[in-house]
């Protein structure tokens, strides 16, 4: 079924000239921003409860509540780049994003912290942006793989922060992983600056004539089915954000070091996952392939909660089960994201924003709900269930998605 229409031809991508469209390292790291943002100090979470003196939920809320806001912002940086275009809004949110990070390291309390750690949420401009812009360039059918290639370089980044971060921690302490996040995001606005040509040729009229068209997208019921099987599948990777580090350290007794090594899993299989969508999504087409996705990732769940059940309590019990939880995610994510931004093209940034928020949302419930249920008696069980119902959730939709294109299809035919 085809989507859309392609874009009108555009310049060919030049390194280091802003005047043409981007290069593709340059989408990887302004969405591997975003990325770093949620992922380097993970390992930090209990070393940062104890620095402030404050409870493991509270500190918590540096992930969960940061999704939330990440969430608000989505909904707004979507709109903005339709109307202003995409690179003042990208350079507006590194400049924001830099000067709240050093906000995070010379907080002198973590309701402080906390409040610049929301403001750092404006770094998820990244993430929306670099998918409005391959939908810029590209027609829907090769977005999926685009987008794929791109979170596959992306992903790089959540498989080594952690394993910095943990390291940082431990030999320096925790504010240096946000000192080595601050490095990182003048690096890529220096990146964004020279290289992050505009793209969008067909900007509104007016910044409330986005919100306005938002309900052209509501309507959509195959905008609901990518958002949905978006964020079910991302749940379950952002529940594990929730309560990952306090199941690895309280439960299973892992230092911060060791923490950041086994995060790499989650990233690992994602990037695998990502590869396999560039290369295979424009032959199987999108649904199938979230549907695929969502299959590994609830098979992999289910693996790891048999061997608890057998006994294994060991980190690669639980890591090994998130390395298919990344690989599915990886399948999903790129083909669902390409469906969000092909609904309607002439809405690419809006929709990849509202879906994003939807998502990330989610997201952040799920993280909260999650940290709230963990405790020391309970062990890994609220972690791996509420994944484990999470990726059920994402095969259902991605089943409804299917069934929805199939009834249009047969409707169009009769």
């Amino acid at each position: 079924m085809t989507i859309s229409s392609a874009p009108p031809p555009r310049q060919r991508a030049v390194w280091l000239d802003r005047t043409t469209p981007p290069k593709v390292l340059t989408l990887v790291l302004i969405a591997g921003l975003g990325a770093l943002s949620m992922n380097v100090f993970l390992p930090s979470l209990p070393s940062m409860a104890a620095y402030y003196n404050a409870d493991y939920a509270v500190v918590q809320l540096a992930v969960s509540a940061y999704l939330g806001a990440t969430a608000l912002v989505q909904l707004v940086i979507g709109p903005l780049s339709d109307r202003y275009g995409r690179r003042p809004v990208m350079l507006g949110a590194v400049a924001i994003f830099s000067f709240a990070t050093l906000g995070c390291i010379f907080s002198p309390s973590i309701e402080m912290f906390l409040v610049f750690r929301m403001i750092q949420s404006v770094v998820a401009a990244g993430i929306v942006l670099s998918r409005a812009i391959v939908r810029d360039m590209v027609p829907a059918d090769k977005a999926a793989s685009m987008i794929g290639y791109v979170t596959m370089g992306m992903s790089l980044v959540p498989m080594v922060s952690p394993m910095i971060g943990g390291v940082l921690d431990q030999w320096l302490g925790w504010k240096a992983t946000f000192f080595f996040m601050l490095a990182f995001g003048l690096a890529v606005g220096w990146l964004v600056w020279n290289d992050l040509g505009e793209s969008n040729d067909q900007r509104s009229d007016s910044f409330g004539a986005q919100f306005r068209a938002y309900p052209e997208l509501v309507r959509s019921r195959r905008f609901w089915g990518y958002t949905l099987v978006a964020s079910f599948a991302s749940g379950s990777f952002f529940a594990f954000l929730g309560g990952g580090p306090y199941v690895a350290t309280v439960v299973l007794g892992m230092n911060p070091a060791e923490l950041g090594l086994y995060f790499g899993f989650i990233a690992l299989g994602y990037m695998i996952g990502n590869y396999v969508s560039g290369r295979f999504s424009e032959a199987f087409g999108l649904n199938a392939m979230m549907f695929y996705g969502s299959a590994v990732a609830m098979l992999g769940l289910i693996a790891g909660i048999t061997l608890f059940l057998l006994g294994f309590a060991h980190p690669i019990s639980l890591f090994g089960s998130i390395l298919f939880v990344g690989l599915g995610n990886g399948m999903t994510l790129p083909n669902a994201n390409a469906g969000i931004v092909s609904v309607r093209p002439h809405l690419a940034g809006s929709a990849s924003g509202l879906g994003g928020a939807m998502m990330i949302g989610g997201g952040a419930g799920l993280a909260a709900l999650t940290g709230m249920l963990l405790t020391p008696e309970r062990g890994v069980w609220p972690l791996l269930l509420m994944m484990l119902a999470s990726s059920i959730a994402a095969i259902a939709m991605a089943g409804y998605v299917i069934h929805v294109a199939r009834k249009v299809s047969a409707e169009a035919a009769g």
